[in-house]
């Protein structure tokens, strides 16, 4: 058997509503999708209380991404800040694209050097990556220390909250940013349906914004990027309360329990509010991850976020959960 907590996708798989909607419509993928998916638009608008001319959608997080960049930062004018370390898509696209990425250390206990990014910020800032939660540390800020970090942003400055862990982050009114999103026509809230939802291999990812980015956004998008199943199984997802609402219960119980063992094995852990744990073991990381390889074991070794003493896994359901503690009892 093999257990896989590398990847922080969701520990229950797949919903039930989900894979019959799936059946369902796997006789239609000879067909195109409607090309600015407007139904989904519509849930998603319904879902989270947000005006529907205000959500994109996108071939997940990364397509979002790529042409936020395109959109926003002409390379010979512009650059971009980030904390390092952070998202690898950040610095990918940025290099694709010839455009200067900048990035800022995290504090030494994976905190955000907010200051540290205030004073990166220049003329030539344009746009600024914060993931929050974090990954791979977990660390989230709390949306009032958020409100105090934008209202110190010069104008023409645009934030990507990167959001992607955030309906794990408890209690969800301390940093769920989302409700104050009318307030802030510079920040671009990036979402998406691959964890909390369980959708990771359809590739579906949204985001809020203002409604002018909004409509720049669906001028430059490729038409069908978003393909019929997605979206089907987007909209099913969204009706599912029962699933989404048992993941969120799954993932904070299996965190604090991962939390309690792996301080009890003499592991430095640091506080999370995602869907994984960020931990640096007693003994040597890669020797760890090799071992619990061994027994078909599989978590996320960092070395490239260059933190090669340090170990990342994924909560899984309560057996995986435990299952891993006892390997790593043997190993350790």
């Amino acid at each position: 058997r093999v257990i896989k907590l590398a990847s922080n996708e969701n520990p229950l798989g797949v919903s039930p509503v989900v894979a019959e909607v799936l059946h369902k419509y796997r006789n239609y993928v000879f067909r195109y999708p409607r090309g600015g998916n407007e139904s989904l638009r519509q849930a998603l608008a319904d879902f989270l209380k947000v005006p529907a001319e205000n959500i994109i959608l996108g071939n997940g997080s990364d397509e979002i991404i790529d042409l936020l960049f395109r959109l926003l930062i002409d390379p010979a004018k512009h650059k971009v800040l980030a904390f390092k370390p952070c998202f690898s898509i950040y610095k990918t696209q940025a290099k694709l694209l010839g455009v200067n990425l900048e990035q800022v250390p995290l504090k030494d206990d994976f905190s955000f050097d907010l200051e540290g990014l205030l004073k990166k910020i220049d003329k030539q800032t344009r746009l600024i990556f914060i993931t929050n939660p974090d990954n791979p540390s977990g660390y989230a800020l709390a949306k009032e220390h958020l409100q105090e970090f934008l209202a110190r942003l010069p104008e023409g400055v645009f934030v990507v909250l990167d959001e992607a862990y955030i309906d794990f982050a408890s209690p969800q009114e301390d940093y769920n940013f989302l409700t104050e999103w009318s307030k802030y026509p510079q920040v671009i809230f990036l979402r998406t349906f691959s964890k909390l939802f369980g959708l990771a291999g359809l590739r579906l990812g949204y985001a809020v914004l203002h409604k002018d980015l909004a409509d720049y956004y669906w001028r430059i998008r490729l038409p069908f990027s978003v393909n019929i199943l997605a979206e089907k199984a987007g909209l099913a997802v969204l009706k599912d309360s029962f699933f989404y609402k048992e993941t969120r219960r799954v993932v904070i119980e299996g965190r604090e329990f991962l939390n309690t063992k792996l301080q009890a094995l003499g592991c430095q852990v640091f506080p999370s509010q995602a869907n994984f744990i960020l931990f640096r073991p007693p003994k040597e990381a890669l020797e760890v991850f090799q071992a619990l390889l061994k027994q078909g074991i599989i978590i996320r070794p960092l070395k490239s976020y260059g933190l090669d003493k340090y170990l990342r896994v994924s909560v899984g359901t309560e057996e995986e959960n435990k299952l891993f503690i006892e390997a790593l009892e043997q190993i350790l």
